[in-house]
């Protein structure tokens, strides 16, 4: 891990937003990557509150350089949740001018779902590597849950978003979910990734907040089917 990594993961209705009962109830983690060197940081996933996102980097003397969304979804990034108004990289994009990365199939979603325009939304592809001050975030194309969803590995860590949680995964049922690729995003697409890998994901939908990829290689049973088959049978 890097000695110039600076990590933070914020709950929703805990450390942020804690005068919404739905930011409670639906439990996002918003994550802080930055440099505690040059004290730049990207903020993944914010919704809720902005506001107090944003006077959690000014307490820490961080500059917003950028936003990364694992997915279009509301509680993500903000927009319409189920008839509720939720604030995210709009209202951000309004106080400061900073690139929000999405897939590029990511897109029109992101869009369409926040009225957000290109840019400040950057398209990328499968790879692609942002940085932020000295940190590599290498942004890995994940569909399955929509079909842009990413994780960001840097460091030693995987944020995960809803594409893989300590137990369980994201739903495949939803439009624009596709379990087949849900199945290869899980049993390909993180394959590379070592054991030791700090898997850090969407939800806090499980008794710890983090934990290693080995352990919910062990524990996971959307991990456990030994073919795409045997997979969809279960999940699909």
């Amino acid at each position: 891990m890097s000695e110039r990594l600076y990590f933070r993961q914020l709950l929703s209705g805990r450390d942020f937003a804690t005068d919404s009962l739905l930011a409670r109830q639906m439990a996002n983690f918003t994550y802080v990557i930055g440099d505690v060197e040059t004290r730049e940081a990207l903020l993944v996933d914010p919704a809720y509150a902005p506001d107090d996102l944003l006077a959690f980097l000014e307490r820490e003397s961080l500059t917003l350089t950028g936003i990364v969304a694992t997915h279009y979804h509301a509680d993500h990034v903000g927009g319409d949740l189920l008839g509720i108004a939720v604030p995210g990289i709009a209202e951000i994009s309004d106080i400061v001018d900073v690139p929000i990365h999405v897939q590029a199939s990511e897109t029109i979603w992101v869009t369409q779902g926040t009225g957000v325009r290109v840019p400040p939304i950057v398209a990328h592809q499968p790879g692609d590597v942002i940085h932020v001050g000295s940190i590599d975030v290498t942004l890995v194309h994940t569909p399955g849950h929509t079909e842009g969803s990413q994780c960001l590995s840097f460091a030693g860590h995987l944020v995960s978003g809803d594409t893989l949680f300590l137990n369980g995964c994201g739903r495949t049922d939803l439009p624009g979910s596709d379990p087949h690729e849900m199945y290869v995003s899980l049993q390909e697409r993180l394959a590379h990734l070592s054991d030791e890998t700090l898997l850090y994901p969407g939800h806090f939908y499980s008794p710890d907040p983090f934990a290693t990829l080995g352990e919910v290689r062990a524990n996971n049973a959307v991990l456990a089917p030994r073919g795409a088959e045997e997979w969809l049978a279960v999940f699909g």
